[in-house]
């Protein structure tokens, strides 16, 4: 809770995964990939309720034994390619009014294909959400390539006009600053998201900044050797006796 509000964090993590089958399980380190994203959500104090949306009983298990709720599982229908988040959260907050009689003012969501994000991250984002009175905050980190060395290619792989005449003798380090979504931290008001059917809402919508190291989200199998060795990278070394 915070300014007298409170927040509902909703882990969404359905059975099926066509790139990484299973991949919300997978081991990273010494535990599962959704054990990552349950403890930096409990160990954020700001958050009043941590619960998992999921389809698959091996998942709410292992959801429950690493501290989070699942009080309901989710439907079929919500747990297919064309449901959205959008979806999953409307499902979550209609659960806890109309069954349990609770309300919550914030959701935050949180994708367990983001594990390297941690309570610091969450707490950080919910504070800002305070500074700046905001309806929402989102996270980012910057972008890897700057969107203007990108374009799209036709079928003859033509690429004449591919570069912008302004961009084409600047040197990379000089073109602005892009930022990127990386996924990891969505928060909104509740009461906003219902109305607008989307976390993207038109007014007082901020960004939170995330290194790109803590910004990986593994979607597929490179993805998980990214963060493994983002991981070994961070772990202290044993003193040399």
């Amino acid at each position: 809770m915070i300014d007298g509000k409170s927040i509902l964090a909703i882990i969404p993590a359905r059975a099926g995964s066509k790139r990484l089958p299973r991949k919300n399980l997978i081991y990273l380190g010494d535990k599962p990939l959704i054990g990552w994203t349950i403890e930096a959500a409990l160990g954020c104090s700001l958050i009043d309720e941590v619960i998992v949306s999921t389809d698959d009983r091996e998942i709410a298990d292992i959801s429950i034994k690493y501290g989070a709720k699942v009080p309901f599982m989710r439907p079929v229908a919500l747990a297919s390619d064309e449901a959205t988040s959008i979806d999953v959260i409307e499902h979550a907050v209609n659960f806890y009014d109309d069954v349990l009689g609770k309300s919550f003012d914030y959701v935050i969501l949180l994708q367990p294909t983001s594990p390297l994000r941690n309570s610091q991250d969450i707490a950080e984002s919910i504070d800002l959400l305070s500074i700046k009175n905001a309806n929402a905050i989102i996270s980012v980190c910057e972008a890897e390539h700057s969107p203007l060395w990108m374009n799209t290619l036709p079928s003859d792989q033509s690429m004449n006009g591919f570069l912008l005449n302004g961009v084409r003798n600047i040197r990379s380090q000089d073109l602005d600053k892009y930022y990127r979504l990386n996924g990891a931290i969505y928060i909104c008001s509740i009461k906003k998201l219902m109305e607008q059917k989307t976390l993207f809402i038109d007014k007082e919508i901020y960004a939170y900044p995330m290194s790109i190291e803590r910004s990986i989200d593994i979607d597929t199998y490179l993805d998980y050797l990214v963060a493994v060795a983002i991981l070994q990278k961070s772990e202290p070394k044993p003193a040399e006796s």
